[in-house]
């Protein structure tokens, strides 16, 4: 099967786009576009350094629950965004687990408490811990944790394979990063305004009832997954089987808002026709 309506991202009004979708199997469903072309990833960045964190925390480098991050706060708290740290800026705006304050900081912070953790760069763990063992090859996470990875589609696949079968982590380690942290939270979804309550699990964004959203009207609630301001998503939706990653070089806007949705509730049309 080759999915047709993958093509649909000749539509956008971009310079260059590439997308395709795997099961949980690895089985690629179809690909469009230049899948081998390194893109600035943004925030999209954010899932393959929780990964990193996740299995730091399988390896016993770190706990979930230790103090990291500003006082009282905790490696869940950054990964779930309710450390109190302000967006992009080193300073707290709020007690850690009060509200959902979406955070480039936190996940700055996670990164050198890791890398403390582990004696070596964050980036460098990472490329030791996921993007080697998974032939991630085109992909580095230099820089930010938060907001600096490049990567191709062919690589996020190769990722998103693995998250929906885990084989670098325990599956229970994966069911809690995509289970939500700290119920009933509300905040602000960038690109999306307030939402209540604004749903995360460990790393990733839980779609659950939000709207509006810039997964598909189509996609479950269970849905997960992470879109960037440099025009890039990936999501996996447990109860379709699949996952699906786009990555572009214009950044995230109105094109953007409008484009995703009726994309991504084609693709599941297609798998589920």
């Amino acid at each position: 099967m080759s999915l047709k309506s993958l093509a649909s991202i000749e539509n956008w009004p971009v310079p260059t786009a590439a997308a395709g979708a795997v099961r949980a199997d690895g089985t690629i469903l179809g690909t469009h576009g230049p899948t081998t072309h390194r893109f600035p990833l943004a925030s999209v960045t954010k899932p393959l350094a929780a990964y990193a964190a996740l299995v730091a925390y399988e390896e016993g480098a770190i706990e979930l629950d230790e103090p990291a991050g500003p006082p009282g706060a905790t490696v869940r708290h950054l990964l779930a965004h309710t450390s109190g740290l302000a967006f992009d800026e080193h300073r707290t705006t709020s007690a850690p687990g009060e509200r959902r304050l979406y955070s480039n900081a936190g996940f700055e912070q996670l990164g050198d408490h890791i890398a403390k953790a582990a004696d070596m760069p964050f980036a460098e763990y990472a490329r030791q811990a996921v993007l080697e063992p998974l032939g991630m090859k085109s992909t580095a996470l230099d820089g930010s944790p938060a907001k600096d990875g490049v990567s191709t589609v062919e690589d996020l696949l190769r990722f998103a394979a693995e998250v929906q079968a885990p084989r670098l982590l325990d599956p229970r380690t994966v069911a809690e990063a995509m289970t939500v942290q700290y119920p009933g939270t509300k905040g602000v979804l960038p690109g999306y305004g307030h939402q209540n309550p604004n749903d995360w699990g460990l790393g990733f964004e839980i779609r659950d009832g939000k709207s509006p959203h810039w997964t598909g009207s189509a996609s479950s609630p269970r849905t997960f997954g992470h879109f960037g301001q440099s025009g890039t998503f990936l999501w996996l939706d447990p109860d379709a089987g699949l996952a699906c990653v786009a990555l572009t070089d214009r950044a995230f806007g109105p094109w953007a808002v409008e484009a995703w949705p009726p994309f991504t509730d084609g693709v599941l049309a297609e798998v589920r026709g």
